[in-house]
């Protein structure tokens, strides 16, 4: 759900990746970039209202200073906003290349949603997974 969140404020090149085969540290990467400081906030905030409003809290967040890489830690699930020189200077999908990766636009969440009836909110913002306690973050 993160990822959506983050296209509903115009976020950019957003990509979902799946580390549960690489690291105990966390499930999934949601990272997403800003044009300026001020929408990679806004992006962050919307996220993190959103996300409260279903009962899903983050455990830590760092970067709200400087709004140049905003981190959202939600334990399972790790969210990055990144300005455009500071994700590319980190080269976090470098990285974390053995990672499964997918990117996320509104036509892959549209391709995603059932067809006919039913708003398809939780299969459309799914990427990947069981759809157990592991997606909901996202």
């Amino acid at each position: 759900m993160a990822g959506q969140f983050a296209l509903e404020k115009k976020a950019l090149d957003v990509k979902i990746l799946d580390l549960r085969k690489l690291s105990s540290v966390c499930d999934f990467f949601v990272i997403c970039s800003a044009s300026v400081d001020v929408q990679a906030k806004a992006i962050a905030d919307w996220i993190i209202e959103n996300l409260r409003a279903r009962g899903i809290n983050y455990w830590h967040n760092e970067g709200y200073q400087a709004c140049r890489w905003i981190l959202l830690d939600y334990v399972d699930v790790v969210v990055h906003v990144f300005l455009p020189e500071v994700r590319e200077f980190y080269e976090l999908e470098r990285l974390w290349g053995d990672a499964k990766m997918e990117e996320l636009t509104e036509e892959t969440i549209a391709a995603k949603r059932p067809k006919g009836g039913g708003s398809g909110l939780r299969r459309a913002t799914r990427i990947s997974g069981d759809g157990g306690e592991n997606d909901r973050n996202r």
